[in-house]
């Protein structure tokens, strides 16, 4: 166990050589004298589709994401997969609605789209948060779950593993985003690569063990094995309610999340920013059916795990140092079983996912720091040649601010039994229903004003603290016949954690709605977005494209109910 051979050294080197080359090779071929700083952070014009898609599925998906999805999918099966297929349709819908009134009124940060429909004082407290959210919460816990996550598998000591990914990933980002793009497509070669030989090591080793073979068999096995994991929604009775709470992920707080993640985000949006309308729909549209195959590459391992730990495998493996089962362990457990080379394989699979989420979100550090704070309030005269230079910098001092906490904290917030990824889950949906809301609003509703905006975000993360609480001093055993609330671990009616963000989400709707209706009968006129139907005409390929995706989640829904 947590040994790599030098077959699988000599694997993770030809990955490492290629997307180093590689990038050098777009920086150089792309590369403009007298780029601006626009074309430094948003690459402008020059990603493809394909370039596009890549790089939204290679941002998302990290290290720790692999490993939780993995445990989720050995704890509680398919349904985990939720996020990813509501993230599917989400990426079209963002396609149709969001980007248009982006590109159109050319924004290219979200301070921007903020500062221009609403104000400076809105706009600037949304940096100064964007930026302590990415460098505090995910910089730090890419870097520290990530480094566990490959010290767990390869046996090198965590603080290398850290030193060493924060490295390569500032190579990567100090090349802007032209690098970034491109060479995500080679990570996510990797990482669809890595994955998908896992599942089939996992599928075939279950069909051997069944005294047969082939992966076709092997998938038979898990579903007979495990027919408890193959359900998408759960009812009230299903320990794992909490987390995933029924329909609510069809029709309640999950779009909340995807809309807001992939909508509303800077570190996400930013891929499609510098594009024309064609090319940032064909790279949404691509990301889609990318995000369509995550679960087979991330969830099926999880469950596959399952059904050999009931056989008797991975007994000692999965232990923590406690000796607790420990989920997360899942998929660490499975990578071991990889022949030497293959094992190489996957071990850079990780390290893609981890590598392209650090670049993926420095960029944006350095957008947000660079664009919307140093030119907007402490320099405004400041050239494109000052704006990338400082940009560049920017990237290395998020990421030492970044391998600093890691080193200081990280095993605190995150080392074995502590939920840390959990944790940071909850902390950034304190905050997305009431930045989903302004977003909307400040899209299709011409009236909505800036104190209502203010009220949205601070609100919105006020109303969420209190229904967090509210178990403690209040009995919400009346709502569980409805489903939206349930037992927690501390004998307390708790409401799912995703339902608490469609109620906070409806508070900030209706509490801007009646700020902006006040503030304009008084004669306040808000700032407006050019915004009008023909934006939202979609062409016959993205039309075709968008039924195919939301056909298939049809068809794995009806099937896995």
């Amino acid at each position: 166990m947590n040994k790599l051979s030098s077959a699988d050294y000599t694997v993770f080197l030809v990955y490492f050589i290629i997307v180093a080359l590689y990038g050098l090779w777009v920086y150089r071929r792309k590369r403009n004298a007298d780029a601006t700083s626009k074309d430094y952070f948003l690459a402008e014009g020059s990603l493809t589709w394909w370039a596009i898609g890549a790089s939204l599925i290679a941002s998302n998906i990290s290290a720790e994401q692999m490993i939780g999805m993995s445990g989720s999918g050995f704890k509680m099966g398919l349904a985990i997969s939720t996020y990813e297929l509501m993230g599917a349709l989400t990426l079209v819908i963002v396609g149709i609605f969001f980007i248009p009134v982006y590109l159109r009124n050319k924004i290219f940060t979200m301070p921007q789209f903020l500062h221009e429909r609403y104000n400076g004082t809105v706009a600037m407290i949304m940096a100064v948060f964007w930026l302590l959210l990415y460098i505090v919460v995910n910089l730090m816990s890419i870097l520290y779950l990530g480094a566990l996550a490959i010290s767990g598998i390869s046996g090198i000591d965590i603080n290398v593993c850290i030193g060493f990914l924060a490295i390569f990933s500032i190579i990567i980002t100090l090349g802007g985003m032209k690098v970034i793009g491109y060479t995500d497509v080679i990570q996510v070669f990797f990482l669809v690569l890595g994955g998908l030989v896992a599942s089939y090591i996992a599928l075939n080793l279950l069909s051997e063990k069944s005294g047969t073979s082939g992966i076709l068999n092997g998938l038979a096995i898990l579903k007979s094995h495990a027919s408890d994991h193959f359900h998408m929604i759960f009812k009230k009775d299903n320990p794992n309610y909490l987390d995933l709470p029924g329909l609510s992920v069809l029709i309640g707080g999950m779009w909340i999340v995807n809309l807001n993640y992939w909508g509303c985000n800077q570190y996400i949006t930013q891929r499609a920013l510098g594009a024309n309308l064609k090319t940032a729909r064909g790279g949404l549209l691509f990301g889609a059916f990318l995000k369509i195959l995550m679960p087979v590459i991330v969830v099926i391992p999880g469950i596959a795990a399952y059904v050999l730990y009931q056989k008797g495998m991975f007994h000692q493996e999965m232990l923590s140092s406690k000796g607790v089962l420990d989920v997360n362990k899942a998929y660490p457990s499975l990578l071991d079983l990889l022949p030497a080379g293959l094992k190489g394989l996957s071990f850079a699979a990780l390290t893609a996912a981890i590598v392209a989420s650090l670049a993926g979100k420095a960029n944006s550090i350095a957008t947000i720091f660079t664009l919307d704070i140093y030119k907007k309030a402490i320099k405004p005269d400041a050239n494109d040649r000052q704006l990338v230079t400082l940009g560049k910098l920017s990237v290395v001092v998020a990421m030492l601010l970044g391998v600093v906490m890691s080193l200081l904290i990280g095993e605190q917030l995150m080392g074995e039994g502590k939920q840390g990824f959990q944790y940071i889950q909850e902390y950034t949906g304190f905050v997305s229903p009431g930045i989903l809301a302004m977003f909307l609003l400040g899209f299709f509703w011409k009236k909505a004003t800036s104190n209502a905006a203010l009220f949205s975000t601070i609100g919105g993360f006020v109303f969420s603290v209190f229904f967090k609480f509210l178990p403690r001093f209040a009995d919400l055993k009346f709502l569980a016949p409805y489903g939206f609330s349930k037992l927690n671990a501390e004998n307390l009616y708790e409401i799912p954690f995703l339902d608490r963000m469609g109620f906070v989400f409806i508070i900030c709707v209706i509490g801007m709605y009646i700020i902006s209706k006040i503030e304009t009968a008084n004669g306040k006129v808000p700032n407006g977005l050019e915004v009008d139907t023909s934006m939202f005409k979609t062409s016959r390929a993205f039309t075709a494209g968008s039924l195919i995706v939301a056909g298939i989640l049809v068809a794995i829904y009806t099937i896995f109910w």
